[in-house]
This record gives C-alpha cells, structure tokens and sequence, in this order.
C-alpha cells in the first residue's frame, strides 16, 4: 500500500507542475496538427479524422518541407516518435521465489525494463503509399510488468482512390489496395482496424495491457481469447467513411520469429461506419480461419486458428460531457487452436508456477472460450480527465475441478488523467471471478491486478 501511494504521489506531483504542451509524435510532426485532431478523449483511441488519416495510408501532410518531383512527393525529413511507459503493477498472483520476484511482491516498471521502450517511424511514401514501423523493448503491449523481450511491428499500406467523379456508384473516398505487414504483437487485425473495441490490440480504451492481459481482457472479448500475437500477411482492404472490409491472409508469424511458408490463415472483416443522431457509431464481425505456420518451443510448427467476434461502438456527448460506449463478443472452439489457450499455461510452459507444487494440466482449451464484454468512459473534464468501467463474462474453455467450462468473469474500473497531450497517467483496477481461478490459476496469473502507469509520446 505505500508503495501504491507513493506512486500516486509522484504522479500528482507530476501533473501539478506539468505545463500546456502539445504533443508532437510521428505524425503530428507530418501533418503539423496535435494529437488530439486525430484522438477520442486521448491516445490510441481514434475519432472519425483519425480513421480518415490511417485509412490514407499515413498519406496526409500539412505545413511540413516536401521534397518533390516527378512520382515524388515525400517529407525533407524522416519523421520519428518514441513511446515510453512507466509505472507499478500489483497482482494477487504468488509471490516469486527469492531473489525472482513478482507482480504478487509488487513491482515497478521504467522504459525499457519490463516498460515499454519504442522507436516509431514511418509517415508517406508517395500519393497512394505510406509506411509505419516500430521497434522496442519492455512490455509486450503497452504497458503492465510482463516480459523484457524485444518486439516490432511494420506496414506499407498501399491503397489507391477509387471514388472518381465519374464512378458515381461508388462513395466519395473511397480507398482499397494491399497493406503487406508483420507484428509480433497485434495479431492478423494489424493490417487494418479502425474502430476502438480492441478489434485490434491497439485501439482500447485503456492502452494498458496489464498482466498477462488482466485489463485488455476486460476490456475487449477479441483481447480475452488472444487474437493478438504474432502475424505476418497481405491485407486486401477496400475503406469509404460508410464502412470498410479486411481480407487478410497471413501466418502467425511476427517479425522477430519470420519464416517463408504458405499463409494458410484467413482473416475476414467487415464493419460499418455511421452516424445515429449526433453518435460516431460503427459495428462490425471479424472471422479467423485455417491453420498456418507458428513460431513454439523454438521450432516452427503448424497451427489451427478459429474464432468469430462481434463488436460495435458509439462515441459521442452526454450533458455535454464526451462518453463512449463499446461492446464485443468473441468465440473460440475447442481443440489445438491458437486462439483458445490457458494464459496460464503460456507463463508456466512446464506447468510448474513459480517453484510451487501447483499445475496447470492443459495448453489448450476442450470446450469454446468466450465472452461478452461491454464497456464505457466518460470524460469529466473535457480532454484533460476520464472514467471508465468494463464488465466481462466469460467461459475460459479449460476445465478445472468439476466445472466442464469454467467460468472467468471480471469488472474493470479505470481512470486517465492527461498532464498534456502526449503525456497519458492511468490507474487500472481489474477483479476476476469464477470457477477458473483455482489456486493453480490464481497463482499462474493473479485474479486481481491494479496498475499505475505513465505513457510518455514525443
């Protein structure tokens, strides 16, 4: 406890003497607008100029130096972000064996050291490409004492204007083209999303992952049964301000672990984009399909990947207060399918937990993990401070004790605080329940994990 309210000490310290700034990443340098043009309430979650600017493929430049010719038009200067997080994490997880410690002991993360450390560059290539890349260390997504392992991701969006005067048929911007990419962290949805229901790792409300994904999962049903992860594809993408679909084919593979082979896996998403009486609302359903090449236990094996998810969003104003609402559910069968594993077996592969006698027994889910998982936040003060809750019911698809399908439900609450426009603190409280958090369980990955974090964008 006082380790908790010294950080939150410091963090008040920080905003007290924290001055107006405006953020000024990768492409805010290129467009020469600040973050907030393209970002509900604050990052990564996007407004409807966000979802424009990403399905231009990074295109769109303002005030910025050009260096141009003939087919040339690019910026004089290759533009650069770095990402940091900082914070501590808390867990009910077992504390770890001497010297190893735990989030069960509590513990602190710094960039680079189990927080995050990423070098981002990218922006346009040319009228109808772009390109975007980064780099790092630390946590493997966003934030929470995970794994000190180095990660990356890369796309070259590629998407053409298909919308002519003369094509009357067709709605005014619409783009489609092919998005080559590799993640070792987001998963086949990496080569492009744009609604904030975690359809992909990134868009959440709440970009801190937490523990082996104590608070995405919450937060996101896609998160929950684990479509992130490594991929690397082709995105057949087709976008207009009405909607847009994904195609992707890929293997799930990440650009750490790559191999040349087949992609077997299919990725299908369609969604649509519309406005309900003053709402910046979309929906849409996602399908993962087929069985391709992954990197496990040093060697490259074949893997099944299936699920199917719902998801939908609104984003508006309430009493002139801006609030959003977001919602998703997402299945898994059982079986060898990536998609539906105990996350505790992935922290304990040799089923012993931390120097304990307790076991996890199964890798792989017999019964369909799923969850339905609903959300929403409210910014109290406008652009400056936010609340949030998330509630999850969900089936973990393993068996434990004498339950077929074991019951994993939690609630979230969450609350943001931005000292300036590329500068986010958090506070995560995320509380499991049910039949999956048996001692084994409990043990493995914690049923209750709070989180205090501090992204840094510039």
């Amino acid at each position: 406890m006082k380790k908790i309210i010294f950080v939150l000490a410091g963090m008040l310290t920080a905003v007290i003497f924290s001055s107006e700034v405006s953020a000024l990443p990768l492409f805010a340098r290129q467009t020469g607008m600040v973050c907030s043009a393209c970002h509900f309430q604050h990052f990564p979650m996007l407004n409807g100029f966000g979802r424009a600017f990403k399905s231009s493929g990074y295109t769109m430049m303002g005030m910025e130096g050009k260096v141009e010719g003939e087919g040339l038009t690019i910026p004089n200067t290759l533009n650069m972000a770095v990402l940091t997080s900082v914070g501590y994490e808390k867990s009910n997880q077992a504390g770890g064996t001497s010297p190893k410690k735990t989030t069960g002991d509590g513990a602190f993360y710094v960039p680079g050291t189990r927080g995050k450390l990423s070098l981002f560059f990218g922006g346009r290539v040319s009228e109808n490409a772009g390109f975007l890349a980064d780099f790092g260390t630390g946590n493997s997504s966003m934030g929470g004492a995970n794994t000190t392992a180095a990660f990356g991701s890369a796309k070259l969006p590629i998407l053409f204007d298909v919308s002519p005067p003369q094509l009357k048929n067709i709605p005014e911007g619409t783009r489609a083209g092919v998005i080559p990419f590799t993640t070792n962290l987001q998963g086949a949805s990496y080569g492009f999303e744009v609604l904030n229901t975690g359809a992909n790792a990134v868009h959440l409300m709440n970009g801190t992952r937490g523990l082996n994904g104590a608070h995405s999962g919450v937060l996101s049903a896609q998160q929950y049964i684990g479509t992130n992860g490594s991929a690397t594809g082709l995105a057949f993408v087709a976008y207009n301000p009405i909607g847009f679909i994904n195609l992707t084919k890929y293997d799930q593979t990440g650009i750490a672990s790559g191999t040349l082979a087949v992609l077997g896996s299919t990725y299908i998403r369609v969604a649509g984009l519309f406005d309900w009486e003053g709402w910046d609302a979309g929906a849409g359903i996602q399908l993962w399909r087929g069985n391709s090449a992954a990197f496990g236990s040093g060697n490259y094996i074949y893997a099944d990947t299936r699920a199917t998810a719902i998801d939908g969003q609104m984003q508006g104003t309430i009493a002139g207060l801006p609030v959003g609402f977001y919602a998703s559910y997402a299945t898994a069968p059982g079986g060898t399918n990536t998609y539906n594993k105990d996350p505790a077996a992935a922290v304990s592969p040799a089923t012993t937990i931390y120097d304990t006698p307790t076991t996890v027994t199964a890798i792989y889910g017999t019964a369909t993990k799923s969850a339905l998982n609903i959300s929403g936040e409210v910014g109290i003060v406008p652009e400056k401070i936010t609340v949030g809750a998330a509630l999850r019911l969900g089936k973990s698809g393993v068996v434990v004790g004498g339950s077929g399908n074991a019951s994993d439900n939690a609630i979230m609450l969450v609350a943001t605080y931005k000292l300036a426009q590329n500068m986010l603190a958090s506070f995560s409280l995320t509380r499991a329940s049910g039949d999956y958090w048996d001692t084994a369980h409990q043990n493995a990955l914690g049923s209750e994990t709070i989180t205090l974090n501090l992204f840094t964008l510039f």
